[in-house]
Order: C-alpha cells, then structure tokens, then sequence
C-alpha cells in the first residue's frame, strides 16, 4: 500500500472489477476518459489479462480513500508510456464515485502518485492530457503542480463536436522546489 493524506493506493484485484464495469459504464464519468462506449465485465476480464502482462510500475493502482473507518474504493490512477532513458512518464486518473467529486480527492491522489513517480520511479517528468472542457480536473492539475505547456487543436471527438487537449506536465525540479 502507498498512504497519503487520506488516500491509499493499492493493486488492483480481480474482485474489484465490477466497481470499474459500473464506473466506466456511467456516462459522466466516462465522458472525460478516452472511452465511448460502455464496456461489459468480460471487456474488463481481457483489461485486467492484458494489465498483468505490462510492466509492475505500469500497473494501475486503486485509489482507496477512508469513510467511517473502513476504505473504500473510489477510482483508480496509473503510470503509463514510461521513457526509462529520458525518465518521463503519463499519468491517468479518474475518480468513479460521483459523490466524492468536487472534495479534494482528486488533488490528493495526483499529488501522491507525483511523490510516487519522483521519489519512487525516479522520474523526471511527468504528463499529461485533459479535455479543455473538463474545468475541474484541470484546476485539480493545476492546484497539483502541473503547468500547461500545449494544446492540441480540435484534438478529441466528443458528444458530437471536436474539443481541444490540453497538454500539461511537471518537472522534477519544480516539484522540489514547491516541497523544500
């Protein structure tokens, strides 16, 4: 397990499945994914076959975070694209508990997994893509420490209309900087 401020990581397990089919197949949440269609607990069996044949640090973690004393799952987040010789990496979030969105969490997880990527995976730099119509997640970047540093025009197809990509990422040094 990796502790943060109200948050955990852990593998994810076979048993944990179908909270992600309910998840991703809740057009909300879905919307700021790279997923269109709604997907069936064998679509997630073959994902999860697939995930256990990538690389340990490419492994998806469970974000836990703790309600009454007992954890629970609430999403996951993962590292992915790692650049070993120049030390970069993507991430990837998403809170699937509605309810939870809009606390916090969202910032705490990214923040953590940053700690994990710098301290743990001695990265250098790590990125990422946001929809330009996804304010939360980009304040959430932001609030994290990540700068933007592009944006792919028209670079997504969305509910009808091509939306922008913003591109935004962290460096080593300014993580460092922020936590002396």
């Amino acid at each position: 397990m990796i502790y943060g401020d109200g948050i955990r990581f852990r593998a994810i397990e076979q048993t944990d499945l179908a909270a992600f089919v309910a998840w991703l197949n809740d057009p909300e949440v879905r919307e700021g994914l790279q997923m269109v269609l709604p997907l069936s607990m064998a679509d997630e069996q073959r994902w999860f076959e697939e995930m256990l044949k990538r690389p340990g640090e490419e492994h998806p973690f469970l974000i836990e975070t703790q309600q009454d004393n007992i954890w629970i799952g609430i999403g996951n987040c993962a590292f992915f694209n790692i650049d070993w010789r120049i030390r970069s990496a993507e991430v990837g979030i998403f809170i699937g508990e509605k309810r939870l969105w809009g606390q916090g969490l969202g910032t705490k997880v990214m923040r953590l997994l940053i700690q994990v990527g710098f301290d743990t995976l001695n990265l250098n730099r790590i990125m990422l893509d946001v929809y330009e119509t996804n304010p939360r997640a980009i304040r959430s970047y932001e609030k994290a420490g990540f700068k933007h540093e592009g944006r792919k025009r028209q670079g997504y197809y969305l509910n009808g209309k091509y939306i922008d990509v913003l591109q935004m990422s962290i460096l080593r040094s300014e993580w460092e900087e922020s936590h002396a």
